[in-house]
């Protein structure tokens, strides 16, 4: 039996689902894991399918509790940011598959709306841009597009989520239907400063209010689970979206600090305080967790290519078998001898912020190899890393001397001192690298009483591995003037 409380997170990711229970201590004491499908049904289009995100969180979560070696207290669920679902309130059925946050469909809609000069005031209320990565344009999308649902949206019949909301509906058997402040933030309907739904965005982008969920803190009464989903009533006390989680779980706690997590794609978040700064160099502002009703805001720079582009060279072109060899493979080169990733396969995020962005690779000669590629794919998580670090040092003001990183790219040593020398900061891996999971796991534990505070969170942070920056400054330079001419001929030729 466990000597220590036990929390239980949900991590409900682009590519699988997963449970992993943790102690007081941060320790992971069993993980459950499935992945899902991904499904493309035109260019630019990807969707999920509710019921198999459902049925795999369901399997993970009996399998981790099955496993765990006492009881749990509390339940925590992170979730992939954006993606929208609309489900029918009597049955629980979703009328369309969930439209997933790479998804483009809606550029076309965003760009009427920045021409119709509306962006400003999005802005300014959202901290966000106007563009098809948020929620909002895929909502209107489902409505408009699926028969009578606008009507049946209109009348309180239906109900929107992004997929925490779904999962705590799921899980307790339809008797909440709520979000958190950080989920509710990248939704392009939420005002970060009144902590509220807007009615001005509501009639801006068509969205009728009954279908919205009730907005709580992160660390919140969420309900409990049902026993009939479950076997058990545990208190789900803690939601967050993946990357704000993921700053819990990295104890960035004080204004400044920043940390960046490498899935699917990165994600930086800088830590702002109780100050929404407003970008000048187009990065996000949001809300970075809320407790006893404030907010925590924070700076978000989102690259949508990092780990996929990895994925691509496995999946795309076969030139390698798994991820961990390209560790092997970077590593045996001196260089990329001029090769540039430009891996904007669905846009670019920040800071260009462009949807019609379509990848790129420069630089190929005769004697360009796989590992060529490989090395190029991983500099371009670097490169892409630094321009968002320069745009947060910008727009605060200050230099940033130490990055946070997590991720499931981060047991990649080469990586993180690549990314050391090129962001020129040192760089930090700590003992528990599923951060994201554990942010949402010590919210929950927070909530359920098991920490007293924050603070008592932050310390439990150990670092595992500092990385130094020891690249010369003329190297640096080279590699990150070759990266912006790339980046720009790419802005310039877009699709």
């Amino acid at each position: 039996m466990s000597d220590t409380p036990l929390l239980l997170a949900i991590d409900q990711g682009t590519t699988s689902s997963r449970a992993i229970v943790f102690d007081i201590h941060g320790e992971i004491r069993t993980v459950a894991q499935r992945e899902f499908t991904q499904h493309y049904p035109a260019g630019g289009w990807v969707e999920h399918d509710p019921e198999e995100i459902w049925s795999s969180t369901l399997t993970v979560t009996r399998e981790a509790l099955a496993a765990a070696a006492g009881p749990v207290a509390a339940i925590g669920i992170t979730n992939q940011r954006e993606t929208t679902v609309v489900w029918d309130r009597a049955t629980g059925v979703p009328i369309h598959p969930a439209i997933v946050w790479q998804d483009r469909r809606t550029a076309a809609r965003c760009r009427t709306l920045r021409d119709a000069g509306h962006e400003p005031v999005v802005s300014e209320k959202t901290g966000l841009v106007l563009d098809p990565y948020f929620s909002a344009t895929k909502l209107a999308w489902i409505l408009d597009h699926v028969d009578g649902a606008r009507e049946r949206a209109a009348a309180g019949e239906l109900a929107f989520g992004t997929i925490d909301t779904f999962l705590v509906w799921r899980l307790t058997g339809g008797a909440v239907h709520a979000t958190d402040a950080t989920n509710a933030s990248r939704t392009l309907l939420f005002d970060i400063h009144a902590q509220q739904w807007d009615d001005t965005l509501l009639r801006l982008f068509d969205v009728p209010p009954a279908v919205l969920p009730e907005v709580r803190d992160s660390a919140a009464d969420f309900g409990t689970t049902s026993v009939a989903v479950l076997g058990h009533a545990i208190a789900i006390a803690g939601v967050a979206g993946d990357q704000q989680a993921a700053t819990v779980g990295q104890a960035c706690f004080e204004p400044g600090m920043v940390k960046s997590t490498y899935g699917t794609g990165c994600f930086a978040v800088m830590n702002t305080g109780t100050e929404a700064v407003r970008s000048r160099h187009r990065l996000l502002t949001t809300v970075a967790w809320r407790l006893g009703g404030e907010p925590t805001y924070a700076l978000e720079g989102s690259i949508f290519v990092a780990g996929a582009a990895v994925q691509w060279l496995r999946d795309g072109l076969r030139i390698i078998e798994n991820a961990p060899q390209t560790e092997a493979m970077a590593a045996g080169i001196p260089d990329s001898a001029g090769v540039y990733l430009v891996p904007a396969f669905t846009g670019f995020g920040a800071p260009h912020w462009d949807p019609d962005a379509r990848g790129a690779i420069y630089g190929l000669t005769r004697d360009t190899g796989p590992a060529h590629l490989v090395r190029a794919a991983l500099e371009s998580v670097c490169l892409q890393t630094r321009d968002l670090m320069t745009a947060m040092a910008a727009d605060r003001g200050a230099t940033i001397g130490r990055l946070r990183v997590d991720g499931g790219m981060v047991e990649n040593a080469w990586l993180l001192q690549i990314l050391a020398d090129i962001v020129n900061v040192a760089v930090e891996r700590p003992r528990t690298v599923e951060t994201t999971a554990l942010g949402a796991a010590c919210l929950a534990g927070l909530q359920a009483g098991v920490y007293r505070s924050i603070d008592d969170i932050g310390a439990r942070w150990v670092r595992d591995t500092e990385f130094m920056p020891r690249m010369s400054a003329r190297e640096r330079e080279r590699l990150v003037l070759g990266w912006e001419s790339a980046v720009a001929r790419t802005l310039e030729h877009r699709g």
